[in-house]
């Protein structure tokens, strides 16, 4: 039971966070391509952000993994 002192608060106002950067979210997916290191994870990370700017990192990221190959 809340004491007079307290303000009410539902349990949905206790569990609501803040909405996620979605720039960081997409960051965090580049990065983990990065370190997964091959064409196939950058591949997927382009076809899911075609539009970022990492995409175009990521093109360049795949052109030097498959210059290494050579």
């Amino acid at each position: 039971m809340a004491k007079a002192a307290e303000p009410a608060t539902s349990r949905t106002d206790q569990s609501m966070r803040p909405p996620r950067d979605p720039a960081i979210a997409v960051q965090e997916e580049y990065d983990a391509a990065v370190k997964r290191g091959t064409v196939e994870s950058l591949t997927l990370f382009i076809s899911r952000h075609p539009d970022s700017v990492l995409a175009a990192q990521a093109r360049r990221d795949i052109e030097r993994l498959q210059r290494a190959r050579r």
